[in-house]
């Protein structure tokens, strides 16, 4: 046994049956404590909130809601389409019918596909649709990592408060481990938050878009090579009123 390990099992950090004892950690320690949460959370929320724009905010409540929805997909684009490509492949764009509206996107993209009549349209809605994507996300991800950030200086900051509450008439034991637990919970709290929640948030979110971009070019690259026989080439930049249906 370590000389530097009592074996009084009465006495902090003692061993019994080859076990660290754990005895003298006081009763009232936990891994959750209030106070400490309040200061780390609240703290980096408002931090935030203060450090990032009316616009950035509103793009990461966007992009946070948008997780409830499921992902874009490629497959389930096309099949959602796929008549509708079919019937213009058939009747051609001077009778386009009903057009699928699941999506905005791409229904926007199609409406403009008929009607101009031209495939650089239906490119030039993807490619303005795929800006305010980036530009969105790019909103968000800015916030998240402000926040993951802001989330340890917090911790930092709670570990201070803690130890600032330590009885300044004597340092009894249970005051001064109280203190020294929710000073080192503090620190835990903003570890856990910036890493376990808010960076990898932002990543998720950068993941999902990226492949929601990449899905999305697959689609208009589909939607043009099926529809490509479709245009009336002569008429391909000369825009024509859609006829009423």
């Amino acid at each position: 046994m370590p000389a530097s390990v009592p074996s009084d099992p009465s006495l902090p950090g003692s061993v019994s049956d080859g076990w660290l004892s754990l005895a003298w950690m006081p009763t009232e320690f936990a891994l959750f404590d209030w106070s400490s949460a309040a200061i780390v959370i609240g703290g980096t929320l408002v931090a935030t909130v203060l450090r990032s724009g009316r616009a950035d905010l509103a793009a990461t409540g966007r992009a946070l809601a948008g997780l409830r929805v499921r992902a874009f997909s490629y497959d389930h684009a096309r099949a959602q389409v796929a008549n509708a490509v079919e019937n213009l492949r058939h009747d051609g764009l001077y009778r386009p019918g009903d057009l699928p509206r699941d999506d905005a996107e791409t229904a926007e993209a199609l409406d403009a596909l008929v009607t101009t009549r031209s495939l650089d349209a239906l490119g030039a809605v993807h490619d303005a649709f795929a800006r305010r994507r980036r530009m969105l996300r790019n909103a968000a991800l800015r916030v998240l990592q402000q926040g993951a950030e802001l989330a340890p200086v917090f911790g930092m900051a709670g570990t201070l408060v803690a130890l600032a509450q330590v009885p300044q008439g004597g340092y009894g034991a249970g005051a001064m481990a109280g203190a020294v637990a929710r000073a080192v919970l503090t620190t835990l709290y903003g570890l856990l938050l910036a890493h376990l929640v808010l960076m990898p948030l932002a990543r998720y979110i950068e993941r999902r878009g990226k492949r929601e971009d990449e899905d999305r070019e697959r689609l208009v690259h589909w939607l043009s090579e099926q529809l490509a026989e479709a245009v009336p080439h002569e008429e391909l930049t000369r825009p024509v009123e859609r006829e009423a249906a």
